[in-house]
């Protein structure tokens, strides 16, 4: 059965792009006969607030998208994202990092470029090279610290060549079984001393434990999907298919934001805009 999924944070209300998002992976699913799930990924504590998980809900009901139920809450599930960590941890895979955000532009910017990961410039590997006693010392100072992946280490730990099967568009244009490259790859954060957790890790574990079996999804997160193989593969978690679509962008140019408020569906809603309209707005 095709299971898909539209897993938005609840940190503000959903406009046209989280529609196109949210129709296109109901529409993948219903084509099928398959399900359409809804997950709730607010790990984002500070900024999730009930109000728009609850605005979330009417939007999709408004534009006629059922869901299953339960709704999967990121928050609720901590548990199976800490397990994920034990077993990466115990396979060496993972190092604590001491630098703030600052330390690291810094580094990068001495450096005079570097490589681009899926969530921007790749982290230089400062803290990667410090030694166990060290690593122990600050911890237990107290110091504040995230914790990466190894991604060479882990890529080198794999045994056969790793890819993905892309339905989508990909990135430009492209289609069929994409073969994960070492330079997409870089230590991302998996977790915080003060959260076990973070997208990539949640993401993939999620899927996995939902029966996800295409990942839809805009074009902005394809290289993402090479490192979230990875973690599939160091996890011995399922490999979904993946089908990344365009995105929707406003007359400048640019993705719709949050902040965007014009463009909010309960806006829109509002000032008269139908769920017809919005599809034909968006050429669905």
């Amino acid at each position: 059965m095709i299971v898909t999924r539209f897993a938005p944070s609840p940190t503000g209300f959903l406009h046209l792009g989280h529609a196109f998002a949210a129709i296109t992976a109901y529409q993948a699913a219903k084509r099928a006969q398959g399900r359409f799930l809804l997950r709730i990924e607010d790990i984002d504590i500070a900024r999730s607030r009930p109000e728009f998980e609850a605005a979330i809900k009417q939007d999709l009901r408004w534009l006629g998208l059922e869901f299953s139920e339960p709704v999967r809450r990121q928050s609720e599930h901590l548990s199976d994202y800490a397990a994920a960590i034990a077993t990466l941890e115990g396979r060496g895979l993972i190092y604590p990092c001491f630098c703030t955000r600052k330390e690291i532009a810094d580094e990068i910017a001495n450096a005079g470029a570097a490589p681009h990961g899926p969530d921007g410039p790749a982290y230089p590997g400062t803290c990667r090279r410090l030694s166990v006693q060290e690593r122990s010392q600050r911890m237990a100072s107290g110091a504040s610290y995230a914790l990466r992946l190894d991604a060479a280490k882990a890529f080198a730990q794999i045994a056969e060549p790793l890819s993905f099967e892309e339905q989508g568009a990909g990135l430009a244009g492209e289609t069929g079984r994409q073969i994960v490259s070492r330079q997409h790859l870089s230590d991302v954060v998996l977790a915080r001393k003060e959260l076990y957790t973070s997208y990539h890790l949640a993401v993939v574990v999620d899927d996995a434990l939902q029966g996800v079996s295409v990942v839809t999804r805009g074009s902005d997160l394809f290289s993402a999907t090479h490192i979230q193989r990875l973690l599939q593969a160091c996890l011995a978690l399922p490999e979904p298919a993946y089908a990344h679509h365009r995105l929707i962008l406003d007359d400048q140019g640019r993705k719709f934001s949050k902040r965007d408020h014009s463009v909010t569906l309960a806006t829109l809603r509002n000032a008269g805009t139908t769920p017809n309209q919005i599809r034909t707005r968006l050429g669905l």
